[in-house]
């Protein structure tokens, strides 16, 4: 007697209303994006729509939106991960100690802080899947964890790169104005464009991508047809975790520095950028360009708020409603499919 086994990857393709509302989903922040810029280059003309203004979104969109990308993979499996702020500061943190206290390299010292961000996120998976601590918790655990670790590795004193050569290139240079001149966009802005690309590739054309939307849609279906579940839980948490070791990358070169106490607050606006950008809370939905095309709402909103000269508490009052109707429209579009 023969049996049907299911397929090992259970809705790795959506169904092609759910491709459809993500992309209206994709439009719809696109629009609200545009209407942003829109609005507040009408109110703020001379202080929004200048190229200085327009390079310091993008700068400051880069660490929100390579932190965003790596929480998209852990969303969409229908996890959470609450230490991604923290750990990008743990792995700036690493990276003074490699190059500063210990002298070593750039070209080993920015690797490092990379291999450090996936080993902090291999901790985190294999506590939620062998210790079975629900996410929330295991990655809340993490957060705290690290931010403790940054203060006693630096007794709460900031490490500085300036006898580093070139690691403030890593973000603030402009590799582009050598080649076009007048077009000073910074590196880390095209870093920020490159993980993109290469993460949405991976998410789109890899079994790693596969096994992520699988997971979030039907983690025991999965877990029935064979599939090592707790293998690859650990190997996306420890992805995002290197893509986290980035942004850590990235912030201590624009600051020229790795702040200890910096770090916390921005996991929240990683996950608005992600909700914003059409992943689902839920699992088993979420693309790469929703979420930088979310990162920039976020970066846009609050830059613009800084402009107007909104008070900081009325801005994070803000972006708690983003979310929650973000949030809010993930359930209706997902009642109606």
């Amino acid at each position: 007697m023969t049996t049907n086994t299911p397929s090992p990857i259970p809705a790795a393709n959506a169904p092609a209303k759910a491709s459809d509302s993500q992309a209206k989903q994709k439009l719809l922040a696109f629009a609200s994006l545009i209407a942003l810029i829109v609005i507040f280059s009408v109110l703020k003309p001379d202080a929004f729509f200048t190229t200085d203004n327009i390079i310091g979104i993008l700068q400051s969109t880069t660490v929100i939106g390579v932190l965003a990308i790596a929480s998209t993979f852990i969303i969409i499996t229908s996890g959470i991960d609450l230490s991604v702020g923290v750990l990008m500061t743990f792995c700036a943190v690493m990276a003074g100690v490699f190059m500063v206290n210990l002298g070593l390299p750039i070209w080993i010292g920015v690797p490092g802080a990379v291999v450090v961000g996936a080993l902090c996120g291999t901790v985190s998976g294999l506590a939620i899947t062998k210790l079975r601590v629900p996410p929330f918790i295991a990655t809340l655990g993490m957060m705290m964890l690290l931010k403790g670790a940054s203060l006693i590795i630096t007794k709460t004193r900031p490490i500085y790169f300036n006898d580093v050569e070139g690691f403030d290139a890593i973000s603030l240079g402009s590799a582009l104005s050598d080649l076009i001149p007048g077009l000073p966009i910074p590196n880390g802005v095209l870093i920020m464009f490159l993980v993109a690309v290469v993460c949405a590739v991976i998410l789109n054309k890899t079994a790693l991508g596969r096994y992520t939307f699988a997971l979030g849609s039907n983690e025991e279906a999965v877990r029935l047809s064979g599939v090592n579940v707790d293998r690859w839980k650990v190997i996306i948490y420890a992805f995002s975790g290197g893509i986290c070791g980035i942004a850590g990358l990235l912030i201590a070169s624009r600051l020229n520095s790795a702040q200890p106490a910096l770090g916390q607050g921005y996991e929240l606006d990683a996950i608005a950028a992600v909700v914003i950008g059409g992943t689902s809370l839920s699992g088993g939905i979420g693309t790469i360009l929703g979420t930088i095309i979310g990162a920039f709402i976020m970066s846009v909103l609050i830059n613009g708020l800084r402009i107007m000269s909104v008070a900081q508490e009325w801005q994070m009052v803000l972006t708690g409603v983003i979310i929650i109707l973000a949030v809010y429209t993930d359930n209706l579009r997902r009642k109606k499919q």
